[in-house]
């Protein structure tokens, strides 16, 4: 099922009695459990009668189960939702199966992994709960650049702020591509023009986004593309001591992506106002500086360096130690080896 169809189900006060909705987007997650609830219960005494909350790597998948399958008690529907899904046991997945052949139907099972439950370039195989087939799946669409911009204007029209076009492509460029922190500084841009203020723009961004804070962080991938390694971990440092690892390399990925683009697109014979076209919103002039750069030998290791940052990427999202993970990163690509 379409992360939409899901939503519209949701909105009937109809959700499948059991679904499992996946993939690294902590606001989708809670915008789907947000409406979920908000149409099986009519007011705040009811969810907290009908409503429990688990977390899938502190509870065995039969007590997940054995919870479903428990009868409303003054409410005419239980909503039995399961956080970090992915974390669950697959010693319960014979219970889980049995149970999605015939749920209960005054329960919504809502299992929800917040990261990709199907092979991938993060994940080697499948997830088992990806192979429950009675369950519904739902993978979270995943949105990139001006997708990722309508999507929020969109969703912050729904709280009343109007985002221009200007601004939400800078927060994009700026904030990187997660949902939760996008609307946060959408939300936070509003409120820096005054309580009453619910229009967005390049002035609100800038000044609420900070032109210092992402001089450093630039700065940052400045000093990587130069490969001037002292500097490039000064900068990162010191910017990890207020930015999530995540949005940093998310950052770094971007930089060495475009150059990988800009190096294949100019052994194609395109010239630097073509490839701009490609690549925005970088301008020609930048692209003819990275094309000088990556030329012959230049951007040989690009592709492995792509791979080095999605391998970090799986990393850090699995776990990993972001700070030593991002230091080493950084050092491969000043290197540029």
């Amino acid at each position: 099922m379409e992360y939409t169809a899901f939503l519209q189900a949701a909105e009937r006060g109809q959700p499948p009695p059991l679904a499992l909705l996946h993939g690294p987007d902590g606001q989708l997650l809670d915008d789907a459990l947000t409406l979920v609830q908000d149409t099986l219960f009519t007011d705040a005494s009811e969810r907290a009668l009908g409503r429990e909350v688990l977390e899938g790597d502190g509870v065995t998948t039969e007590a997940v189960v054995l919870s479903a399958k428990t009868l409303p008690f003054m409410t005419t529907r239980r909503l039995v939702v399961v956080r970090r899904a992915q974390g669950l046991n697959a010693k319960g997945a014979e219970a889980l199966t049995a149970y999605a052949r015939d749920p209960n139907p005054a329960t919504c099972l809502l299992l929800l992994a917040d990261e990709g439950l199907v092979a991938s370039r993060e994940r080697r195989a499948d997830h088992w709960l990806g192979a429950r087939p009675a369950a519904v799946l739902v993978a979270l669409p995943l949105r990139k650049g001006r997708a990722l911009g309508d999507w929020l204007k969109q969703r912050a029209a729904a709280e009343g702020l109007t985002v221009s076009d200007e601004a939400a492509r800078l927060l994009v460029e700026w904030v990187g591509d997660d949902g939760a922190r996008l609307l946060g500084e959408a939300r936070k841009a509003a409120l820096g023009g005054g309580p009453e203020h619910r229009r967005v723009g390049v002035a609100e961004v800038t000044a609420v986004v900070g032109e210092h804070r992402m001089s450093d962080v630039f700065e940052l991938t400045r000093a990587v593309e130069r490969r001037d390694l002292g500097p490039a971990l000064r900068t990162l440092d010191r910017l990890l001591a207020t930015e999530e690892p995540i949005f940093l390399l998310s950052l770094l990925t971007r930089s060495v992506r475009v150059a990988l683009t800009v190096r294949d697109l100019a052994a194609a014979g395109q010239s630097a106002q073509e490839i701009a076209r490609s690549v925005r919103p970088v301008p020609p002039p930048v692209v003819e500086g990275i094309m000088s750069r990556v030329a012959g030998a230049g951007g040989a290791a690009l592709p492995r360096l792509y791979a080095r940052c999605c391998e970090v990427e799986w990393r850090c999202k699995s776990g990993g130690q972001g700070r030593a993970e991002l230091t080493a990163l950084v050092t491969e690509l000043c290197s540029g080896r």
